[in-house]
């Protein structure tokens, strides 16, 4: 029987005969195995979060002892188990690199387990506007996502002059078109679509998540407190507010017609630390006006 992603997430994380059932599919480099695989890698990158974090905390309260650190083991290597099945975006990346080396087709590839569930990872947008239909017209999930977020888009660009679908562009590159979004510990949605970080003037809800940062042009992994709504208009109307109410992102706005001076607008501006930001972006939007 095939450990799917979902199976395994759901067992005890000290399964070893899981662990071994896994070993022995991933000798046949089927998809499946692949993903499965990829998704155990990252809750054993959970679980040293999670261990890094637990000896960063004073253990010598009067209720410690050996027995409950024990146990604090135990639930933390099954709370990463839990998480990585719905995913920070580490167990998406190996997949696409691995299906590469092993020789997987893309289009046979499950989903690595980021349905709606992680932080903002970005997809590969060429391969993306590869796999268009023929005929041009764009694939069903990108469709999916621009008939979903246009209406919100719409009333966010009478604000800000922006266009739409430049709009659900972003939100689909910070998102991986609502494969990734960002959720808190107990599994409720942000509804945070475009990254929006909760500052010290952010007084509502907000979400830690584990996403990647570029420092000196480098990716690092690393925890950050983010914005969290109670809808995607909610969403968009705040998304709309923060590129009035900056002066960073002036140029963004008055290049706001044009795809490329847009995304270097927000780049400029600093929206992202990722170096590629508006090439990525502009490749998105480009994907999002074929829908």
């Amino acid at each position: 029987m095939s450990i799917a992603g979902g199976d395994l997430a759901a067992k005890f994380a000290l399964d070893v005969q899981s662990v071994n059932q896994l070993r022995m599919e991933a000798k046949q480099s089927s998809p499946e195995a692949l993903k499965a695989a990829a998704q155990q890698f990252e809750a054993v990158f959970m679980n040293m979060l999670l261990k890094s974090m637990r000896d960063a905390t004073p253990q010598d309260g009067m209720f410690d002892s050996e027995q409950t650190r024990m146990y604090t083991s135990m639930l933390d290597q099954q709370l990463s188990q839990t998480l990585s099945s719905r995913g920070i975006g580490l167990a998406d990346v190996m997949v696409r690199q691995l299906s590469t080396t092993l020789g997987v087709k893309p289009d046979t590839l499950p989903a690595a387990g980021l349905s709606a569930d992680g932080p903002a990872v970005v997809p590969d947008a060429a391969a993306a506007a590869a796999s268009t239909r023929s005929g041009g017209d764009a694939p069903a999930h990108v469709a999916a996502f621009v008939e979903r977020m246009l209406p919100h888009a719409q009333a966010a660009s009478a604000a800000t002059g922006i266009p739409p679908r430049f709009m659900v562009g972003q939100a689909a590159l910070e998102t991986g078109w609502g494969r990734s979004e960002m959720r808190g510990a107990d599994g409720r949605n942000s509804y945070n679509l475009f990254g929006i970080k909760a500052g010290g003037n952010w007084n509502g809800r907000t979400v830690d998540v584990v996403t990647t940062e570029y420092v000196d042009g480098k990716p690092q992994k690393q925890v950050e407190r983010f914005r969290a709504y109670d809808s995607y208009a909610d969403s968009f109307r705040d998304y709309a507010n923060l590129l009035r109410g900056s002066t960073r992102y002036r140029s963004a706005l008055a290049q706001g017609q044009d795809a490329l001076g847009f995304a270097q607008g927000l780049q400029q501006g600093g929206y992202a630390t990722d170096p590629a930001y508006a090439r990525k972006l502009v490749e998105v939007i480009r994907l999002v006006e074929t829908a």
